[in-house]
Parts: C-alpha cells; structure tokens; sequence
C-alpha cells in the first residue's frame, strides 16, 4: 500500500479538516466570538466523526490516531492560552491544565505503544474503572469531552462579552440574547471539566507506574543476564 493511500484515507481527510477549523478558529477568537467557537466546535465534534469513519471505511491507522490526538491537544491548548490572555489572574491554572492535558496524554499513549496494546484506548480489568469507562464507552467519551471543551468556551464567550459587550454587530448583539443559556452551560459543564482533569491525573499516574514497571523489569531482567 502507498503511503499517499493512507493520508487520503477518510478519517484523515476529516482530521485535517479539524486542523483547518481550529486555526481559523484561533484566527477569529478576537474579533468574531460566535463565529471562532462555531469553527472550533465543528472541529470538537468531527473527532467523534473521524472515528466512526474509521471504523465504517475499516481505515483506522497509526497515523490517524495520532493525528486526532495531536489535534485534540493543539486546539485545546491554544484556546487556553488565550484564555490566560483574557484572564491574566488564573494565567498559571490555565498553565497548569495545558502541562496535564500534554502530559497525561503523551504519557499514556507512550505507554501503551511500548507495552504492545493496539490502541491508546486499550483496557484490562486491572485498569482504572473510571478510565475504562471513559475509554471504552463511545458515549461518556464524547460527553466527557464535549462538556470540558464547552467548559472553555463558555468561558471564552463570558469574557469576551464582558469587554466587548459595548460594542455593536449582530454578534454583540447575539451573545447578549443568549447570555442565559452561556451561563447555564458554564455551570452545567463546570463539574464535566473538573471530572475531566481528574481523568487526567488518574491516567498520568497510571502512565507513570506503568513506564516505572517496565523499566524496572528490564532491569531485573538485565541483572539475571549480568
């Protein structure tokens, strides 16, 4: 198979989309808020989309996977960056988040690729039971990251209208009708994202030991040897 084949797999041309939203997303954050945060949650919710189509064009690969992580990451850490600009007070929480959402995550995927598993969604029983939930249910995976990324948003749009909300244009003037319904979803996706970095402390933990265990088999291994 070319290698060409694979980049123009379905999946892939979906992820690249992703790509695409996210930087027009970014590019708008200052001036367009509705508009950004439309972009940017088409591309949260093509990442449940390229999987499906993964697994309907039976086209799921080493690169997609990485490419959707890679995406998911990037995105969320260049919306809290300017989120730190817009709140310079909770600038290092902001730090913080984007240190445990990169670590947690390349951690956990390095793991599993040098322990053999064929998916950085693979689980045992020995597991954690909240990340084999979020692992292994389709439907708590995307609630789950559909309501901290509405978290941020929410955020972002709250914030924006706050320094903004003098101003005129029909996107003003939008967000002051729907201000109501941006509040509620603020609170109602707060308790999701604090879920969401306890999942990620959890799996850096596991990640670590994880790492810590193999390493402490080779060399138990290389001392028999010795």
């Amino acid at each position: 198979m070319a290698i060409n084949q694979v980049f123009l797999y379905v999946p892939n041309l979906i992820g690249y989309s992703r790509v695409l939203l996210g930087i027009v997303a970014m590019y708008l954050l200052p001036t367009n808020p509705i508009i950004a945060m439309s972009f940017y949650t088409v591309s949260a919710v093509l990442d449940a989309i390229d999987g499906m189509a993964a697994r309907h064009f039976d086209q799921a690969t080493q690169f997609g996977t990485v490419l959707d992580m890679v995406t998911d990451r990037s995105t969320t850490s260049c919306l809290l960056v300017y989120l730190a600009v817009q709140y310079p007070t909770y600038a290092l929480a902001f730090q913080l988040l984007i240190a445990l959402d990169l670590s947690s995550h390349y951690m956990h995927m390095y793991m599993t690729l040098t322990q053999g598993a064929k998916s950085h969604k693979s689980m045992t029983e020995k597991d954690n039971w909240l990340l084999r939930l979020y692992y292994t249910n389709t439907k708590v995976l995307f609630l789950v990251c559909f309501g901290d990324q509405l978290f941020f948003i929410t955020l972002y749009l709250l914030q924006w209208l706050k320094s903004n909300g003098s101003g005129s244009g029909w996107e003003v003037y939008l967000l002051h009708e729907i201000v109501g319904l941006v509040k509620g979803s603020f609170w109602i996706s707060l308790p999701v994202c604090v879920f969401k970095q306890i999942l990620n402390v959890v799996q850096l933990v596991r990640a670590s030991k994880g790492l810590a265990a193999d390493d402490a088999l080779k060399q138990k291994n290389k001392t028999r040897s010795d």
